[in-house]
């Protein structure tokens, strides 16, 4: 793959003049000073080297994790450069945390694009029709779709499948609302979900951290009214029991929920059983969609399992809906489903 490259760069400015080609270095100085070099990833450590204004890497997906963090990333500090990440998806790893980044309005520093091989025109549409014929879902999606592995594996299955517009933007009479909360201060965010617990159906969702106490509980409060949430399920846990006991006082009708490795397992379990069977749909928020993706389950030393995001991801969404799912399931009768 560096072969190829370097063979087009070397293409690209042969014509301009002040260039000097370094075959032994795969090295291009420009007249003005600047330099582009091409390099493999085959050993990571021999990227190391002095700071660079942009790094494109090139199916980044299938480098090692930490080629990015550990020594790229650290040569485009001094400069604050760019990187510029392209790559072919290879499953729900590092790139595809990388691509969520992009996809979330909270990360201004970060965008992320996704081009099928059709938009490209560089391949007639009668070949294309002759490959999809004859390739496997999975390898269609991935390769020519440029779609990130479907969940398989994952927590929560049938999540593309459970999106379903939202039909009215305001509460319909005779339908009952409920939410759920999960709290974050700095670094977690604070999540609200309003499911419709008539119609199985997410109707709105909110996200923000940053944001003083009372102005988070005002920011419920203000959600919750507008949607008529007949009761509030939120996350109890440290800093969750003080703003529940303001807002108790306020004459919402918040009731807290302890999440412990015990309760938390059950909880995730049936907001997954209900996304799978189709029992509750979904907005199309991308943030939400990427949290329910990567969400994981990992087994501990001690034999057990924990429901999480993984390091450095964030689940406050997912949590959040769980939260709200409980309380559609446990306030009174659901639409029923054939």
């Amino acid at each position: 793959m560096a072969s190829q490259t370097w063979r087009d760069l070397k293409a690209a400015v042969r014509e301009i003049k002040g260039v000097a080609i370094s075959e032994v270095e795969r090295r291009i100085d420009l007249a003005g000073g600047g330099m582009i070099a091409v390099r493999s990833s085959h050993q990571p450590d021999n990227l190391r080297g002095d700071g660079l204004n942009l790094a494109v890497l090139d199916e980044a997906a299938y480098m090692e994790a930490r080629i990015w963090q550990e020594i790229v990333r650290p040569m485009l500090a001094t400069s604050q450069g760019s990187a510029l990440f392209l790559s072919t998806p290879f499953g729900r790893n590092w790139f595809w945390d990388l691509f969520r980044l992009g996809m979330d309005a909270e990360e201004p520093d970060w965008t992320a694009f996704q081009f099928a091989t059709e938009s490209s025109g560089l391949i007639a549409p009668e070949e294309l029709a002759a490959i999809r014929r004859q390739t496997s879902d999975a390898v269609w999606r991935s390769e020519y779709l440029a779609e990130f592995n479907d969940d398989q594996g994952q927590v929560f299955r049938g999540i593309r499948a459970a999106i379903r517009p939202l039909g009215n933007p305001a509460p319909l009479e005779g339908h009952r609302y409920v939410a759920g909360v999960d709290w974050g201060r700095s670094v977690d965010y604070t999540a609200i979900a309003i499911i419709d617990a008539t119609a199985g159906q997410l109707v709105a969702l909110d996200r923000f951290n940053k944001v003083g106490w009372s102005l988070q509980r005002g920011r419920l409060q203000a959600l919750t009214a507008r949607w008529g949430a007949q009761v509030i399920w939120a996350e109890a846990n440290s800093i969750g029991e003080p703003n529940i006991e303001a807002l108790q006082r306020e004459g919402l009708p918040v009731r807290g929920f302890v999440t412990t490795s015990a309760s938390k397992s059950p909880l995730i379990e049936a907001l997954a059983l209900a996304i799978e069977r189709g029992y509750l749909g979904l907005l199309d928020d991308p943030v939400l969609l990427g949290e329910l993706a990567s969400f994981s389950l990992e087994r501990l030393p001690s034999g057990g399992y924990r429901y999480g995001a993984r390091p450095g991801q964030h689940d406050d969404t997912v949590m959040a809906l769980a939260l709200a799912w409980y309380a559609a399931e446990h306030s009174g009768a659901l639409i029923e489903f054939v």
